[in-house]
């Protein structure tokens, strides 16, 4: 089914225009981002609430970008950035009564809606949401399932909605379209989706159980070894465009006062990971453990928001009460 109420534009790349010219020659391998942090290291993170005052709860968040990006500002070889970050923003609307004609629920009925903005990625993105946006919703319903407490609000629903500004991107802009065949910024999109509900909810003034938070950990192959072989290692918040290859990512949702996971998204082969001597942990346990810190690392920045929020809104009651 298509839109035939917009003119949608054009279905190729939002950025800007590459000249005939300098395609003629092949791009070079040394414009690859390179991780410049160390491999437990995570990006910083902004995350503010009540931006959006006709909503019940706000949150914006934003990565901070690749160092390589501001390398390419300052001494450009190219048009095209060398990587994206991640900028998201997240409304709650609700609870609010069920329609006349809707079931009756003991508890509290969530919606989740994800859609990126048609600038988000490399791609043009539609207005209708596509497979992975679906998907992304999905996901962030089991998330958030787990952490509101629903049996508070019967008959009633809760939408929230997140709409991406800026994306991941799945690899570097330079590599061939075959060379990768899974959507890995995706993972870091989930994640940072979990974060923000979390803070938006909060803001709502929802009860819950407790904070939940997003963290991604991957699997990737950057260094050649003296026999020509890469060996595949751990690292957490990845971004595609600094590495070569991705064997495997997982993300999950974590709530870290209750030592519990929500949701768990793994994907890719970890058959080939090479862990420490003494690590007698598979390949999969060492994935999940990456994801955990790194959802524990945000849980810093989402608290500190979150107080932020509380702060704001104690703030507001007392004003309004001094003018009555």
């Amino acid at each position: 089914m298509t839109d035939r109420r917009r003119i949608n534009g054009p279905p190729s790349g939002t950025r800007p225009v590459v000249f005939a010219s300098a395609l003629k020659r092949p791009v070079p391998t040394t414009d690859r981002p390179t991780r410049q942090r160390q491999p437990t290291e995570l990006r910083k993170i902004f995350l503010k609430t009540g931006l959006v005052p006709s909503a019940s709860g706000s949150a914006y968040l934003e990565l901070e970008p690749s160092a390589s990006l501001f390398a390419a500002r300052k001494t450009p070889t190219s048009l095209i950035p060398p990587s994206s970050a991640l900028k998201l923003a997240c409304t709650v609307h609700g609870p609010k009564p069920l329609p006349r004609s809707a079931a009756f629920s003991p508890n509290l009925v969530i919606t989740t809606h994800v859609k990126y903005a048609p600038f988000a990625a490399r791609k043009r993105k539609g207005h209708i949401r596509d497979a992975s946006e679906r998907d992304l919703g999905v996901h962030l319903e089991t998330a958030l399932r787990g952490v509101i407490i629903a049996e508070r609000w019967p008959k009633s629903a809760l939408d929230i909605t997140i709409t991406i500004l800026e994306a991941e991107d799945d690899h570097w802009w330079g590599d061939a379209l075959d060379s990768h065949d899974a959507s890995w910024g995706m993972m870091n999109v989930l994640a940072g989706c979990i974060t923000a509900s979390s803070a938006a909810i909060a803001d709502a003034k929802i009860d819950c159980l407790d904070l939940a938070t997003g963290g991604v950990a991957a699997l990737v192959e950057d260094d050649d070894d003296k026999y020509g072989t890469t060996i595949p290692k751990l690292v957490l918040d990845t971004d595609p465009a600094e590495h070569q290859s991705i064997c495997a990512a997982c993300v999950v949702a974590y709530l870290p006062n209750r030592d519990e996971i929500t949701e768990i998204w793994l994907r890719g082969d970890t058959s080939k990971a090479s862990l420490a001597a003494d690590d007698k942990r598979t390949a999969y346990e060492a994935l999940l453990d990456g994801a955990v810190d790194a959802a524990r690392g945000a849980h810093t920045v989402l608290s500190e928001a979150v107080r932020e929020s509380a702060v704001r809104i104690a703030g507001q009651a007392i004003g309004g009460n001094a003018t009555q």
